[in-house]
């Protein structure tokens, strides 16, 4: 069974750089057709699809934080990661990481996946000074 687990700081100073890790266990970021996702839940927000990272290693990032997200993966500990430069002060957000499965063909370039299987329980992170 695989199981996703998210690390990183809990309070990131505003105009920093917000970092958090994915391990993935039980499974590999390498094998079969899979996305890994980061997703972010707040109250003012909703429930936002920030990117993913596919199973070939290509990032895909929702418009709105393109210009200053990166997903990126260490395949040898089995992670992957996610960074935003620049962060402004907000209210606190819950961070997921999750699987989906099946990300090949054009249309899940991107995109949020129509459902995820596995998720990480999730870590919050407040951006304040």
């Amino acid at each position: 069974q695989v199981q996703l687990q998210e690390s990183g700081p809990g309070l990131v100073l505003p105009s920093q750089t917000l970092s958090l890790t994915c391990t993935v266990s039980g499974g590999s970021i390498t094998t079969g057709y899979y996305s890994w996702n980061w997703i972010r839940q707040s109250t003012g927000k909703g429930l936002e699809w920030m990117g993913a990272i596919h199973y070939d290693g290509t990032p895909y990032y929702s418009p709105s934080l393109k210009s200053r997200t990166s997903i990126f993966r260490d395949t040898s500990r089995n992670q992957f990661s996610l960074t935003i430069t620049s962060v402004t002060p907000d209210a606190p957000a819950v961070y997921s990481c999750a699987r989906a499965g099946d990300a090949r063909g054009r249309r899940h370039r991107g995109r949020p996946p129509a459902a995820f299987g596995s998720w990480g329980q999730g870590t919050p992170v407040t951006v304040s000074s």
